[in-house]
């Protein structure tokens, strides 16, 4: 498997796939190719599909810091492909061909960017914990031995976390006219009184502030950034957690996290949202699971429900942006984090698990693999087609 620190990546929103992924494509090519004054560039996939809600476009821009760019729209392509060709004076430059592959990692086929580098030998859940077994170790040893410098990439991660949801709980206005969507998480926190509450505010500052483009981190991507950074938000500001148990808490959830993007997905594009609100939901409920002090089998539990009860989740934003259903669907994925750490506790000693989180992520394989292309972050299908503006 690849590191942890790929799921966690800071960049612009709203979307790690459709934001991050093509402006590190961009800024790749610039370096390599610093001499250009034109650009054509074709985008394929929810790429295309959805360019504008996304903010695809505006970000290559900023990216190769120009605006003679000409666009062209691949519908039809099931890929999320980015062509790119620069020009000085009427000289082309190299063509190069990127793939956004979800949570804001990339492949360039004429250039390595270091995506695709393994950090583990494990490639699953079960193979882990025989690794564990055999080796008399913990699964936060595990993590560290493969990733020392984990904590201070992870310090850096929940900084831009506090900060998204700090400007988040102080904005308010109109977010997207379009939408007709005001923001609310100031409303929200104003009026919080208990844990419930505030998770709900801290969610909903840091899915308005994705929404609106802001610095984010990736969680395992921005569509489902307001799970885990509203949780280190509350443990942070209101259950006084130190930084270096932050970390540890998201080494944990980045484990489960790994084994879903290796095994499944976490893309919207590619298998809905169960993908990204669906594995964020369980690396939450595994974090939560191992704060309360949960055993292996009792973290393991934690995880497989967060993603089981999301299995089937479509990804169909209203109008290709990243607000409606994302921004609610967040806040309701948080707190059913803790449902499924407080279930898997309470069951610890009356029954075992009959499905393995392993099965269920194939299960999830299965089921987005199987869900038709209007689905899957294209804005064709489902929910979009209820709202007109």
């Amino acid at each position: 498997m690849q590191a942890i620190k790929q799921l966690y990546r800071i960049g612009y929103g709203p979307s790690s796939s459709h934001t991050i992924a093509p402006y590190r494509i961009g800024k790749a090519y610039k370096a390599n190719n610093p001499i250009c004054d034109s650009y054509k560039i074709e985008l394929g996939g929810s790429l295309a599909l959805t360019a504008k809600g996304h903010g695809t476009i505006d970000i290559i821009k900023e990216a190769l810091e120009c605006d003679r760019i000409s666009f062209s729209f691949d519908t039809e392509c099931v890929e999320n492909n980015m062509f790119i060709q620069g020009f000085y004076e009427n000289e082309k430059r190299p063509l190069w061909h990127g793939k956004s592959l979800g949570g804001g990692a990339v492949s360039i086929e004429e250039y390595d960017i270091g995506d695709d580098k393994e950090v583990y030998d494990e490639n699953n859940f079960e193979e882990i914990k025989k690794y564990l077994k055999e080796n008399d170790t913990d699964l936060l040893s595990y993590v560290y031995s493969h990733e020392p410098d984990l904590r201070d990439h992870l310090s850096k991660c929940l900084e831009t976390m506090f900060e998204a949801v700090d400007r988040g709980l102080k904005a308010e206005g109109l977010l997207n006219e379009p939408l007709k969507y005001y923001r609310i998480a100031q409303k929200l926190y104003k009026k919080a009184k208990e844990r419930n509450d505030y998770l709900v505010a801290y969610s909903y500052a840091a899915c308005e502030e994705n929404a609106a483009g802001g610095m984010m981190c990736t969680a395992p991507t921005l569509g489902a950034c307001g799970i885990l950074t509203s949780l280190m938000y509350y443990l942070r500001f209101n259950e006084a957690y130190e930084i270096e148990e932050l970390c540890d808490l998201l080494s944990i959830a980045g484990i489960f996290g790994n084994c879903i993007k290796r095994n499944a997905s976490i893309a919207g594009s590619t298998g809905g949202c169960q993908a990204e609100v669906g594995t964020a939901c369980a690396m939450a409920s595994a974090a939560l699971a191992y704060s309360e002090g949960g055993d292996l089998r009792t973290i393991e539990y934690a995880a497989e429900m967060g993603i089981e009860h999301f299995l089937g989740l479509t990804c169909d934003p209203v109008l290709g942006f990243v607000i409606i259903p994302c921004i609610e669907r967040n806040a309701i994925s948080i707190l059913r984090s803790y449902d499924c750490a407080y279930l898997a506790k309470s069951f610890h000693n009356i029954k075992e698990n009959t499905i393995s989180f392993d099965s269920v992520v194939h299960a999830m394989n299965y089921t987005g693999n199987k869900l038709a292309i209007e689905l899957k972050e294209t804005s064709l299908g489902g929910l979009s087609l209820e709202y007109k503006k």
